[in-house]
């Protein structure tokens, strides 16, 4: 029986501070359907019928913007992602080709300004919407609210999210090929690194001074597991007197850097970080923490390429390797 300690996915995916703010008067290109219409897709509230292919696309969850891109669409309008100038996010510059997107709120989202793009088509596949929200945003144009986990988790894979789009957008097709992609990224990092395979890892937040294990369902740890870690028993806030709940195979740190917890007697004490098997990520507002945290087709192989050459390293029991630094 998994434990959770602490803090939910809904609290943890505004964890990153303020947002970024752009604007644009860019219309998205129509979409080419190669899916059949009308389409249905089964959000949190029931089931939506998408009509035809939208012209005029709004992404209103927090990574919904990425699965746009990747099946070639331009959302005329997005919800921004805070803590992060996602605007320069090195994984979808050559879908944006310098474009910036109108935004329409990050943390909260602006309905009004959702309602001034003129959308035929909005899209919160990982919003966390209220109902009254989701009713306002369905008098604009046709809503799709958040999705469940394919898995039956209350959050959806980055797969879950990609397969609506693909159905939303009539790219099925598309959305198979992006797939396919991606998973192969996946599945060449695991087969060179068979060490992760069944390996627990806790994943966890450093927000002021406190640490926050990431429990199966929160999209960053899922790009764990997706490489064949395992997430530990317990989740959730540690607290001091708890910070055994760290000490697992290989330690993963989000939002912290070596020197802001040199002087943090506890975690120094761990055999994880006195045996060099952690990894630690780097501070919010880079971009390898927003990577993971947009858990999208574009930014998870950007992921993979910055992520497993040390987690490599961190999880091959060999003291004397030493672990590194993240690039990206």
């Amino acid at each position: 029986m998994r434990v959770s300690v602490g803090v939910s996915v809904a609290a943890t995916v505004l964890l990153l501070g303020t947002a970024a703010c752009s604007s644009s008067d860019t219309d998205s290109a129509p979409t080419e359907s190669n899916g059949a219409f009308p389409a249905q897709i089964t959000d949190k509230f029931g089931t939506v019928t998408v009509d035809a292919a939208p012209e005029r696309l709004v992404t209103a969850g927090y990574n919904d913007q990425d699965f746009a891109l990747s099946l070639g669409v331009t959302p005329v309008a997005t919800r921004g992602f805070s803590g992060y100038d996602y605007a320069t996010r090195p994984w979808a510059q050559d879908q944006l080709a310098g474009n910036t997107i109108t935004e329409v709120g990050s943390d909260t989202l602006d309905v009004e300004g959702v309602a001034a793009a003129e959308p035929d088509l909005i899209m919160a596949t990982y919003a966390y919407l209220e109902e009254p929200e989701y009713q306002q945003l369905g008098r604009i144009a046709t809503t799709v609210g958040d999705i469940a986990g394919s898995d039956g988790s209350e959050t959806p894979s980055w797969r879950d999210q990609l397969a609506a789009y693909g159905t939303a957008l009539g790219k099925t097709a598309e959305a198979d090929t992006v797939r396919t992609e991606v998973d192969a990224k996946f599945s060449d990092a695991t087969a060179q690194n068979p060490s992760f395979e069944g390996r627990t890892a806790a994943v966890a937040l450093y927000l002021d001074g406190t640490f926050y294990i990431l429990d199966s369902g929160d999209p960053r740890n899922r790009f764990f597991t997706d490489l064949g870690f395992t997430t530990p028993e317990t989740t959730g806030l540690v607290s001091a007197e708890r910070y055994d709940l760290l000490d697992q195979q290989t330690l993963v740190l989000l939002g912290v850097t070596p020197e802001d917890v040199a002087g943090n007697a506890l975690l120094q004490s761990l055999n994880v970080v006195k045996d060099d098997r952690t990894v630690y990520v780097g501070e919010f507002g880079t971009p390898v923490p927003a990577a993971l945290g947009f858990a999208s087709p574009l930014s998870l192989p950007y992921a993979v390429d910055a992520l497993v050459p040390v987690l490599s390293r961190a999880s091959d029991d060999d003291p004397s390797t030493r672990v590194g630094t993240v690039e990206g």
